[in-house]
């Protein structure tokens, strides 16, 4: 398959490229900086840009089976700009266009979800960054809807606290505060997770979070 990935030059985005190359698929990495992608593989193509570059954003989408993004708010970012909520408008304008309609998406608690219950570890979490890095929050929260309003065939995956432990390939899934999640997780059991819900059609539109 043809797969897009925006957020790829980061540990969780390499990873992911790696063990999307591993198994045959195509992979068209939409990065800031090229020089953090050092990696070179006959199937992965690498397109330079900023999301607010709409034609590069387009060029890297066009023809992707799927498109997986890892993108997160940088703090000290132009708050008023929201560059991660315009982006990844952008990021759905442009699938729209070209007739992409699987869009996978890494999130954090800060994303509610219907099904979540009150959990203090949780609630901790989410309370430092609403506190401490508000624009952050804001621009979680604000990439959860508009990915939930696009009529994509969506997933968003929340996760909490990452770690580069070998992949054990034992994920799980849940909501928060049923005590089915945790919050650690290995950047390799994500990247792997990440992959099967391509095809897989079990959380279509649903917001779940995962962890070791």
């Amino acid at each position: 398959m043809k797969l897009t990935i925006f957020g790829a030059t980061g540990e969780a985005g390499r990873q992911l490229i790696q063990q999307a190359l591993a198994e045959g698929n195509e992979v068209v990495a939409f990065v800031r900086n090229p020089s953090k992608l050092t990696m070179h593989h006959n199937n992965l193509s690498i397109i330079q840009g900023e999301l607010h570059d709409v034609i590069d954003i387009e060029r890297a989408v066009h023809g992707a089976d799927a498109v997986i993004s890892l993108l997160g708010p940088r703090p000290g970012e132009d708050s008023k700009s929201k560059p991660l909520t315009q982006g990844t408008q952008n990021i759905i304008t442009a699938m729209k266009k070209s007739g992409a309609r699987r869009l996978v998406v890494v999130s954090t608690p800060s994303a509610s979800a219907p099904n979540d219950l009150p959990d203090l570890r949780f609630k901790v979490l989410v309370s430092m960054i609403k506190t401490t890095m508000h624009p952050v929050y804001e621009e979680i929260v604000n990439v959860a809807q508009i990915v939930r309003d696009s009529k994509l065939d969506w997933t968003i995956v929340r996760v909490s606290i990452l770690n580069n432990n070998p992949k054990s390939s034992k994920v799980r899934v849940g909501y928060l505060g049923t005590g089915k999640v945790g919050v650690r997780l290995s950047r390799a059991d994500m990247a792997e997770f990440l992959l099967r819900q391509v095809n897989d059609t079990e959380y279509y539109r649903r917001v779940i979070a995962i962890s070791n």
